[in-house]
């Protein structure tokens, strides 16, 4: 066998009654003999008498296993200690079931609020510049050069109108810092109002995004139908098992931390996932400190060693 682990899926849609809605396990990654000789990085197989008589019949043993459809069965198999570096028996679980549901999963969307505040100062206008509905303001996809280049100049005069009310919203308000996205548009229009610029959605929007940053202390950024946006930075999943109640598991492992925090319903996956290793997962305690250092010092003399041959 090779290094990498492999699978064997049995399915059917014709179960028998005991085994419907279960899936059993199999963990036979000691069922295997050392090879009479390597192919390549192949060094193991599954034992087969009628390969070699003296070899034992791991195939029908790995197939009673399956058969027998029983949770916790195990066998006894030979291993090195780690410690002692000699031969030792361990009873091991080979054969596990389970329910369906014991390996699904809904995935959920954990949204937070958007918060922001607003403030016209020099660095901030200056971001403008590269907002993308800013700056296509001054670009054309006309054909014709002569209506391309006209756009274009439309379009550095609308920008200009843009830089002018913001320079004049910054002299009535300095920079004074919004903490309420409602409270900031609301003066913004006003003094767009009185200057006759009449922002697009698009432009807004650049504006927006240039004088606006993320800001814990801020109020909650709200839709039009007074529903909270979420920030996207602030986004997160969560992997709850489908035998738990998704809103207790929000409220024990979410809340707590995260008291804004929802769930986006629309966005619930339902997956399901086997993690074969950890459901056969052995504790193998670390070796003590004295064998460690006694290995390493034997390295230390089996370099000096070589090295005074290399050196001889």
């Amino acid at each position: 066998m090779p290094g990498i682990s492999t699978y064997l899926w049995v399915l059917t849609n014709r179960k028998e009654p005991p085994r419907k809605g279960k899936i059993q396990l199999v963990d036979a990654r000691r069922f295997f003999v050392k090879m009479p000789k390597s192919l390549g990085n192949k060094r193991n197989k599954l034992g087969d008498p009628t390969d070699r008589p003296s070899e034992p019949d791991q195939i029908a043993d790995i197939t009673r296993l399956f058969g027998s459809f029983v949770d916790g069965e195990t066998r006894t198999f030979t291993e090195e200690d780690p410690i002692t570096k000699q031969p030792v028996e361990k009873v091991l679980v080979v054969s596990k079931v389970f329910d369906n549901a014991d390996f699904g999963f809904h995935k959920i969307t954990v949204e937070r609020p958007l918060r922001l505040n607003f403030q016209a100062t020099a660095e901030r206008m200056a971001r403008l510049e590269t907002e993308s509905g800013f700056a296509k303001l001054a670009t054309s996809i006309k054909k014709n050069e002569k209506a391309r280049l006209e756009e274009i100049e439309a379009g550095k005069k609308r920008q200009e109108e843009i830089r002018r009310l913001l320079d004049r919203f910054a002299q009535v308000h300095g920079t004074k810092l919004f903490k309420d996205r409602i409270a900031f548009l609301t003066t913004l229009r006003d003094i767009d109002r009185d200057a006759g610029v009449r922002l697009s959605a698009p432009e807004l929007k650049a504006v927006l995004a240039a004088l606006g940053e993320r800001d814990d202390t801020a109020e909650i950024c709200r839709d039009r139908g007074g529903n909270p946006e979420p920030d996207a930075e602030l986004r997160d999943t969560e992997s709850v098992p489908i035998k738990e109640s998704v809103t207790a598991y929000f409220e024990r492992e979410v809340r707590p931390h995260v008291p804004d925090a929802w769930i986006e319903e629309s966005k619930t996956r339902v997956g399901y996932e086997i993690p074969i290793n950890r459901h056969f997962y052995r504790y193998e305690p670390p070796r003590p400190l004295e064998v460690i250092e006694a290995d390493i010092k034997a390295l230390e003399e089996d370099i000096k060693r070589l090295l005074g041959e290399v050196t001889a």
